[in-house]
């Protein structure tokens, strides 16, 4: 998947600030390469990793299975 996803995540939400986008969502993703639940690919210069596209491990499909299965929806509307 490509970042362009991510990015698409925060068309409709105005509580973070524009420019923090692709910083927040360079930091999640390098968190998650590190648990090793994706795989990066990109260029890497002697300072920094430039992340073009993610990937799930095995470790991840696991987890988004289990994630998928225990969250519940809140019962904020009432009828």
């Amino acid at each position: 998947m490509g970042r362009e996803g991510f990015l698409k995540f925060y068309e409709n939400n105005t509580k973070a600030k524009p420019e923090l986008h692709a910083k927040i969502i360079t930091g999640s993703l390098e968190t998650m390469i590190d648990r090793g639940l994706l795989i990066g690919y990109g260029i890497r210069t002697p300072k920094k990793w430039f992340l073009k596209e993610v990937s799930l491990t095995e470790n991840g499909k696991k987890a988004t299975k289990q994630l998928l299965g225990k969250q519940l929806a809140l019962p904020l509307k009432q009828k």
